[in-house]
């Protein structure tokens, strides 16, 4: 057989990988060498991309519309990694890190031997490079406002140390933006090349000059709007310095979204070897036709593991009659929680008091408020309470059995919500509906941004914490309660100012600092008497892994990192993968 396959052939595999070659792209289709399927790991269902990459000319891992999650997460080391699931700090492209006293300073020592893929070292200067870049380019740039936020200057001391001196105390600005974990990390940049463009316009693209230059054991091969493949690097420094071994997966091809039951038939026919998480009744169906598809928890409930988004209901908190705290609670009232899991995740999942996931570090947390959430449970379901709230506040039913306020109009919610996230909202609204709430879903294709322009009610999750409550506490800073019409994010534009001044001496507080434990339970004081978010349920993914091909998955057995091939730890698992034959 030949080495390298025919423009056709390519378009073949690509057709029967539910995918197609663009005629533009055939010029470079000529040229990918043959790698055989048992040496080839495919996915499908990069989150928020719809049957088509976009961005597939633009490999700028800082343009605001970029998601990054084709490639882009398993080439862009970072300098540590952290993985929730072991608890766990990885150092990566650095070696150590500290702080000084008062959390002002953070020095940083790279590890020796790095390179950038065109060969050229990798040093200090690359990331105090990267941070003034961000900097001076705000708010242009995704990270940037954060980083101009807190960053007075970085600068190389040296080849191998970086001195960041902060404007203000953050003990977690490490954690926060430069170890990657989840969605979160900034990845660092080659100055050599950066230096001479605007990285507001640079799309860092061109197969030519070998762009992009990353440190990462991979190289772009083919970028199209329907897929993106990448080929092992066998010089990667990784494995030139023995700090790691060269990867088994010598190619990688990543998919768009094609839909749901098309990624279930793609896995029931070994097409794909990983897929964006499934609901419930489709994981089902994938793991009874194919016996070699498994996932985190095998063929268990829940049929993966617990993600760091648990979902609530969320409202616009500056307009009436969500603005009064008693009004939510009527509605938190209204809810049966076990209902939703019952019926809208089949049983196979857990309620949830809080707004941040049960991890390990987390854990501590929820046990130090218990008080708090006996004399406020967010998971009451209670229709009794529900109807006398809204009855000493005015409201009565109509003859249809809505609730009718003073102003003669119905209490209506309407919930946006995404596909990932429809199973719940039948349960939901059915439960608010027979309450006397006037509630509908729809699953619009712009619901992020009417999220963000507080139009609509919401079922959403929680980006933020993995090992103390800080980062889930400061989505609802003040500083997001922007008027209505006017695009925020987070989006529940609640405020209350004595719950800032805790949050903000939170931030200054390292994770470990057991003064952390009282401030937290100042918070939730007030966080649980007005109740900004509504909990439901914990989130689980619930990612299909097929074992024809490749072994070494993590699972609850050896939960070394998760398998979410969009997030940036996604080199955690490739290194373990082995060939199945």
């Amino acid at each position: 057989m030949s080495k390298r396959k025919s423009a056709a052939q390519v378009v073949m595999v690509a057709l029967m990988l539910g995918a197609l070659v663009l005629s533009s792209a055939i010029g470079a289709a000529q040229e990918i060498k043959f790698v055989p399927r048992n040496r080839t790991l495919i996915s499908v269902g990069t989150p928020g991309v719809s049957l088509t990459f976009a961005d597939y000319e633009s490999w700028n891992p800082y343009f605001l519309a970029i998601v990054g999650a084709s490639g882009a997460q398993i080439v862009w080391e970072p300098l540590f990694f952290y993985s929730w699931m072991a608890d766990e700090e990885i150092p990566w492209l650095a070696e150590s890190y500290h702080y000084n006293a008062d959390f002002t300073e953070l020095t940083i020592k790279i590890r020796p031997g790095v390179e950038w893929s065109d060969g050229v070292p990798f040093t200090a200067r690359d990331v105090a490079f990267t941070l003034n870049m961000l900097k001076d380019n705000a708010p242009a740039l995704r990270y940037s406002t954060d980083i101009e936020k807190w960053v007075k200057e970085a600068q190389a001391v040296d080849e191998l140390t970086v001195k960041i001196t902060l404007n203000v105390p953050n003990p977690r600005f490490m954690f926060n933006y430069l170890m990657s974990h989840a969605d979160i990390g900034i990845w660092i940049v080659p100055e050599h090349i950066w230096k001479d463009y605007d990285p507001t316009v640079f799309t860092n693209y061109d197969p030519a000059k070998g762009w992009p230059v990353v440190t990462g054991p991979y190289r772009l091969v083919l970028s199209t709007p329907e897929q993106a493949i990448w080929d092992l690097r066998e010089d990667w420094w990784a494995a030139k310095t023995g700090f790691q071994p060269l990867l088994k997966v010598e190619r990688l091809i990543f998919l768009p979204e094609l839909g749901e039951s098309k990624h279930a038939q793609m896995m029931i026919l070994n097409e794909v070897d990983l897929s964006l998480n499934l609901t419930v009744g489709n994981i089902k169906k994938v793991l009874e036709q194919n016996l070699k598809v498994s996932t985190f928890s095998g063929h268990e409930s829940p049929m993966g593991y617990m993600d760091w988004w648990p979902s609530s209901l969320g409202f616009n908190c500056m307009e009436p009659p969500f603005d009064d705290p008693e009004i939510r609670w009527a509605v938190s009232y209204a809810i049966n929680r076990d209902d939703v899991v019952t019926y809208g995740l089949e049983g196979m999942g857990k309620t949830t008091k809080v707004t941040f996931p049960e991890f390990t570090g987390l854990l501590p947390y929820i046990d130090y408020i218990s008080d708090l959430l006996e004399q406020y449970n967010t998971n009451e379901f209670n229709l009794q309470k529900s109807a006398e709230i809204m009855e000493r506040k005015g409201y009565i039913k109509d003859n249809d059995g809505f609730w009718v306020g003073p102003d003669g109009k119905r209490v209506e919610i309407v919930i946006s919500t995404f596909s990932f996230l429809e199973s719940l909202c039948p349960v939901v609204v059915e439960n608010l509906r027979t309450a006397g709430f006037d509630a509908t879903f729809h699953l619009p294709v712009d619901a992020f941004s009417r999220m963000s322009l507080g139009t609509e009610a919401f079922i959403f999750g929680h980006a933020a914490s993995v090992r103390d409550p800080y980062a889930c506490l400061d989505l609802y800073h003040s500083r997001f309660a922007v008027p209505t019409g006017e695009t925020t994010f987070p989006f529940y534009r609640w405020a209350n100012p004595e719950y800032d001044k805790i949050v903000e001496e939170m931030a200054t507080i390292a994770h470990d600092n057991p003064r952390m434990f009282p401030l937290f339970h100042q918070a939730m004081e007030i966080w649980l008497k007005e109740l900004p978010d509504i909990p439901l349920t914990c989130y689980y993914h619930r990612n299909p892994i097929n074992y024809t091909y490749w072994t070494g998955w993590p699972t609850e057995d050896d939960p070394y990192t998760n398998d979410a091939f969009w997030h940036k730890t996604l080199l955690l698992m490739l290194l373990r993968l082995q060939p199945t034959q």
